[in-house]
């Protein structure tokens, strides 16, 4: 994933905005970077790696140094950003969430038309922001270059892009991923997150919706082009990666959980001694779970994170599974000889819900039951990247559906979304028993739906059903 914050002021910004941009430190670990403008001396900008120390500490001296009244920050899971550009817009600093799935026809096109170059990656890719400046730069203005890119672009783009006079911020096409807006006297501000600006003294302003493109000062914000009708914003933002005093559309992160948990304890029947959550996320989704069916609440491992940030997770899968594992403890007292229902957020790979597992058991632990807060993951998904998967191949549910196909049955994928199928039924036994689990329930797509609270149309459910 990837987040950003803006600020507009007529003050200098570069505090609010070092700090509203460390508050997006869990959605990347690569990269992080800063822009700022000033009258007097221009365009600053820092780029920094987070993937050895966290964002605080890669800054620290940038922001004592960096002038300015508008600036935007990036936290970044992939491609090092804002960029800088020099057109015939005149020169502004851009940043980018999301995801491009026609790369290559938009860049060949791009070199029909006469541009001569793009430049590589470390990893030979094309950086996805400087490719959207380009397409931004096909039009007259930057508002038209915006709309242009969002059309073009199949996947799904937010974008920011700073100039002297302000900060345009567009949500992409279908509200995939969240833009709010915060004010206070003398300073406007635009986050991912809408808790990043609350600890700064703004108050929250609004949500941009689907498509729509604003142009934020210090004044306020104005609205350029009208938000669409129809919204698809990604549910994993309340199930996983959104932070847990941040709201979406008007719903609370944190009570969603609470609802989840509730949903699934409704369903179960399993009646073990402690509920506890795989922490982070996971917790708040056990607590839900503990308090409706009157199981008590317990932490039988601990997170340790005073040296084992989010930030310090390593690209390469091997290493990020130890890492997973080296960050939690476990407190013995509370795991020998009992029953534990164990809460995770999901399901993707299965790998490091098995060690914990294993961890447990190894702890003492007489059972673990496991009951991921979302349905399986069916599809990668590709209108964000949350999840870098090379392959749909990763997802475990995928390689069970292999192993099945191998023993000569016919794989209609739609009998393995639908939980009340002897399909659904056969998967996620097979998927158990692979994990070593006790027992293995799945929150059903419905019920989740309904810990939302919003209407099923406007939401994202690719990677559980794959509906687009």
């Amino acid at each position: 994933m990837g987040g950003f914050f803006g600020v507009a002021s007529k003050q200098d910004c570069v505090f609010d905005l070092f700090f509203g941009t460390d508050y997006h430190s869990h959605l990347g670990t690569r990269r992080a970077g800063m822009a700022v403008y000033s009258k007097e001396r221009g365009y600053d900008r820092a780029i920094h790696s987070i993937e050895n120390a966290p964002f605080r500490t890669k800054f620290d001296k940038d922001v004592n140094e960096m002038q300015g009244n508008i600036g935007i920050g990036c936290i970044s899971d992939y491609e090092p950003q804002p960029l800088i550009v020099r057109s015939h817009h005149g020169t502004y600093a851009i940043s980018t969430v999301g995801k491009i799935n026609n790369t290559d026809a938009i860049i060949k096109d791009i070199f029909a038309k006469g541009h001569s170059h793009f430049l590589e990656m470390s990893g030979g890719d094309i950086n996805a922001t400087e490719l959207v400046a380009t397409i931004v730069n096909q039009k007259d203005n930057i508002v038209e270059g915006i709309q242009y890119a969002q059309e073009l672009i199949e996947g799904s783009m937010t974008i920011l892009i700073m100039t002297p006079k302000g900060i345009y911020a567009a949500r992409d096409k279908m509200g995939r991923t969240p833009v709010a807006i915060g004010k206070k006297e003398d300073a406007c501000c635009v986050s991912f997150e809408s808790f990043a600006y609350l600890n700064l003294g703004y108050q929250a302003e609004r949500e941009l919706g689907p498509g729509e493109i604003v142009v934020v000062t210090p004044e306020g914000v104005h609205t350029l082009v009208q938000p669409g009708k129809d919204m698809k914003i990604c549910t994993f933002l309340w199930v996983y990666y959104g932070y847990p005093s941040s709201s979406y559309e008007g719903i609370s992160v944190e009570q969603m959980r609470y609802d989840c948990g509730a949903l699934l304890a409704e369903r179960d029947n399993v009646k073990p001694d402690i509920v506890a959550g795989v922490p982070d996320s996971g917790t708040p989704h056990a607590i839900g779970y503990a308090n409706k069916s009157g199981i008590p609440f317990s932490r039988p491992f601990i997170k340790y994170t005073p040296t084992w940030p989010r930030s310090f997770m390593p690209t390469i899968q091997t290493q990020r599974n130890l890492i997973a594992k080296m960050k939690l403890i476990p407190v013995h007292d509370l795991i020998h000889g009992k029953s534990m229902l164990l809460i995770d957020d999901s399901i993707v790979r299965g790998t490091q819900l098995r060690e914990t597992t294993e961890f447990l058991y190894q702890s003492g632990a007489k059972e673990v039951h496991i009951r991921p807060a979302c349905p399986p993951l069916l599809f990668s998904c590709k209108y964000l990247n949350f999840s870098r998967s090379s392959s749909e191949m990763d997802l475990i549910t995928r390689r069970i559906l292999k192993e099945i196909e191998q023993e000569g049955k016919e794989i209609d994928l739609k009998a393995y979304v639908d939980p009340d199928t002897a399909e659904y039924n056969d998967m996620v036994d097979r998927i158990c028993k692979q994990l070593n689990f006790t027992s293995l329930r799945f929150h059903r797509l419905d019920d989740m739906i309904a810990s939302v609270g919003i209407d099923r149309s406007k939401l994202c459910t690719y990677c559980w059903d794959g509906k687009e």
